[in-house]
């Protein structure tokens, strides 16, 4: 897939996997929420999986879903504010 690159990126993402400040759990919050941010589906399903292993309880990922459902929607607020500032547009008129 990468080529010369695909060996130097699996020891780089095997390498987020174990780290000096983030325990297991945490770990894996993190890249379950980075994971439904990037929408991929691949990704989610193994967080999940480590998830359950892990000891990770339904409310933790339901806190997780909701935090990543909280930036989307501010991110989508922000993004129609910049639109109609930058382009002067003015619903109230509508």
């Amino acid at each position: 897939m990468l080529g010369k690159h695909q060996k130097p990126y699996e020891e780089f993402y095997h390498s987020t996997h174990t780290n000096e400040h983030l325990d297991t759990r945490t770990e894996l919050l993190v890249g379950l929420s980075a994971a439904m941010a990037m929408n991929c589906l691949p990704c989610i399903r193994y967080y999940l999986q480590e998830s359950k292993k892990a000891g990770i309880t339904k409310g933790e990922i339901s806190d997780v879903t909701a935090k990543v459902m909280a930036v989307a929607a501010g991110q989508k607020k922000l993004q129609m504010q910049e639109v109609l500032s930058k382009y002067k547009i003015d619903i109230d008129n509508y």
